[in-house]
């Protein structure tokens, strides 16, 4: 048996779950989020806790049973505390900034990059080097994040662009460290 589909979630205060068929809903503080799950996972709720049951044993439902019982620990984490994740710009003259919902980018390009916020998330830029993006859905924080980087990706010669709050970039030389072999 899988040791993370084992784990009961336990509902906290202020959060209420709707199971209708294979959709699941969760609702709190900080919103709503649904999702549908596959026929061959079950998912129970008894006494404040939800539990996942699993129908059969193959390979490919087993694979099923912990992920779905991380995504609804997710929903439930989501709507009560909410996901963040920080990104960080390096570079001379590279900045952000926010402009209503958006942010706007400028990261060495001949023109600026506008960046829609997708509906869920919300930016916030503390600092022009500082870019926070908030929501409740962790799916959608994590790719909204990851495009943001990929708007400049780092690079490893002068470690000049977007990246994660405490990303490490590992360093090449260049031409002169190659100048002595």
């Amino acid at each position: 048996m899988s040791r993370i589909g084992q784990a009961p979630i336990t509902i906290p205060s202020g959060v209420s779950i709707s199971i209708v068929g294979r959709t699941v809903t969760v609702n709190g503080p900080k919103g709503e989020l649904q999702k549908s799950f596959p026929e061959e996972i079950a998912i129970e709720e008894t006494d404040g806790e939800l539990r996942v049951v699993r129908d059969s044993e193959t390979p490919e439902v087993r694979a099923l049973h912990g992920l779905v019982r991380s995504l609804l620990a997710n929903m439930v984490q989501g709507v009560t505390e909410g996901y963040e994740k920080r990104l960080e710009i390096h570079g001379v003259g590279y900045r952000a900034q926010k402009q209503g919902n958006d942010i706007e980018l400028s990261v060495g390009f001949s023109h600026t990059v506008k960046f829609p916020a997708p509906k869920g998330i919300e930016f916030d830029v503390p600092q022009p080097t500082r870019i926070a993006v908030r929501g409740i859905d962790k799916e959608l924080v994590g790719q909204t994040a990851a495009e943001i980087r990929a708007v400049k990706k780092p690079e490893p010669y002068k470690a000049k662009g977007i990246r994660y709050e405490g990303e490490y970039i590992r360093r090449k030389g260049g031409k002169a460290a190659k100048a002595g072999a």
